[in-house]
């Protein structure tokens, strides 16, 4: 296993490095020190704002499972015109993560996480509005578009502020967001179909989260920039300001900030840096870790979470097959995810468990582990096809269950947070935004293919097909593992 804990000093005499003084324990002047690092304020309203927008994510992308039966129905879609609707907004995340994700290394976090949300408010308005199918691509594309440039961007904004020892938990606690807004997702949807049982259900489901969506935008004016990302562009006095503001306590610690004057001249360099950095002997194998098992983990992840509430209206009786109205649509969407909130909740638990182990037992084992797992809830998942009335949706729950908690526990969860760390500052938000586009091009495969190959090859043999990529996912993290857990973000890559 590589380790990239370098243990080269940074620190000159009188100054510390932007995370050294991120990671220090403050201590008073009578003598009297904390036991751990506490967050400040900013902090704290930094991790809000971007949990936040991991909660849009869930929300919208797996909302879809709804929606997406009521607007092939309104706009009279065939099967290859709902699978683009399907992916549109995975498409969208797809080209946002590198093509706006990777900006952020240029003109600032902040700049990136202001503009990520008022791209995503933009287009979730108009998508409230949209009388054609071109425009409800054009839209839901947007839409993506912006929530992929949040997944570096959130990451980075929120490691590169905090102290390496809670970074993991931090950050995944975020990211639980996402399974916290997947499962309102579908709750919302139930509640809006049982309120308005009408075709244009959907519009009222994506509107519900408007108004929070500008409330945050608001707020993410008034964060501090990354400080480690200042130093990097040479801006040491903006990065000093920075960092004061960052660290901010009453009373005030620490009393003076001079960032160690060698951390500048080492990242002098950055400005020339290129995506093709990322693919050169330094920064490969990291490259490699962190994309290709999330591509592998978003295969199934998507493809079960979005097809879900399908499934279990099947395995009910209420599928495609049987329904034959408008009405029929609409009892069949209310039952069916009323059924998906509760295997959906999984992904909640297994975050939790995510959060609580992640700095203890480490990224490699939890993936490893999660990766194998899903691999056997997606074949208990399979042994429902043919099985009993009752045994069969039972099998479908336990198994999906299972999928969602392990998935969450391990690849779903770890496969972000390393690809945040695993790169040098001055790459790192390329290095993120490309893992997550290799990723979404297995989402948005699998969202827009997982229709014809169910038509095609059936549920159990592409149950089975998941559960190889699963094993396969477990033995690319240990070819390629790089463990981060508690590494200081300064030193990584040197």
């Amino acid at each position: 296993m590589i380790n990239i804990l370098d243990r080269t000093d940074y620190s000159d005499q009188n100054s510390k490095t932007v995370q050294e003084y991120i990671d220090e324990v403050p201590m008073w002047g009578d003598g009297t020190s904390l036991p751990s690092t506490p967050l400040t304020a900013m902090q704290r309203r930094i991790w809000v704002l971007a949990a936040a927008g991991k909660f849009f994510e869930g929300f919208v992308v797996f909302m879809g499972g709804i929606t997406v039966p009521l607007i092939a129905r309104e706009f009279h879609l065939g099967a290859a015109e709902k699978g683009l609707v399907t992916s549109a907004s995975l498409a969208g995340i797809l080209v946002g993560t590198i093509l706006l994700g990777g900006l952020s290394d240029y003109f600032g976090r902040k700049r990136m996480f202001i503009a990520e949300m008022i791209l995503f408010c933009m287009f979730l308005a108009l998508l409230l509005l949209v009388q054609d199918f071109v425009s409800l691509l054009i839209c839901l594309v947007g839409v993506g578009l912006a929530l992929g440039c949040d997944y570096p961007t959130a990451h980075m904004i929120i490691s590169e502020s905090i102290p390496s020892v809670s970074r993991g938990r931090l950050v995944l606690g975020a990211f639980a967001f996402q399974a916290i807004g997947a499962t309102c997702g579908l709750a919302v949807g139930a509640v809006v179909l049982m309120l308005h049982p009408e075709l244009n259900a959907w519009r009222w489901m994506y509107a519900t989260a408007l108004v929070p969506a500008v409330i945050i935008t608001v707020a993410r004016f008034f964060i501090t920039e990354s400080a480690n990302w200042l130093i990097v562009r040479g801006q040491h006095e903006m990065a000093e300001s920075a960092l004061s503001r960052l660290l901010h306590r009453t009373p005030r610690y620490p009393q003076a900030i001079a960032i160690a004057r060698r951390q500048v001249a080492d990242e002098a360099h950055a400005s020339s840096k290129n995506f093709w950095a990322l693919f050169n002997k330094k920064n490969f194998r990291a490259t490699m870790f962190a994309s290709a098992p999330w591509f592998i983990q978003d295969l199934g992840t998507y493809g079960i979470g979005v097809f879900t509430p399908t499934l279990i209206a099947t395995a009910l009786g209420k599928g495609p097959d049987k329904i034959r109205s408008p009405a029929d649509l609409v009892a069949s969407g209310v039952h069916s995810a009323e059924a998906s909130v509760i295997t959906t909740s999984m992904l909640i638990v297994g975050i939790a468990f995510a959060i609580g182990l992640s700095d203890k037992l480490g990224r490699i084992r939890l993936q490893i582990f999660g990766f194998l797992g899903c691999a056997v809830g997606l074949a208990i998942a399979s042994f429902s096809i043919g099985a009993s009335p009752s045994l069969e949706i039972t099998l479908i729950f336990i198994g999906v269950m299972l999928f969602n908690f392990m998935t969450n526990l391990g690849p779903n969860a770890q496969t972000y947070l390393l690809a945040g760390e695993v790169f040098p500052t001055e790459v790192r938000g390329m290095g993120a935004g490309f893992a997550a586009m290799v990723a979404k091009i297995g989402a948005v495969g699998t969202t827009f293919g997982f229709p014809l190959l169910l038509a095609s090859i059936g549920t159990r043999s592409l149950l089975w097909a998941l559960v190889i990529t699963s094993i396969l996912g477990a033995a690319v993290t240990w070819i390629y593992r790089i463990e981060t857990t508690g590494v200081n973000l300064d030193r990584i890559g040197r």
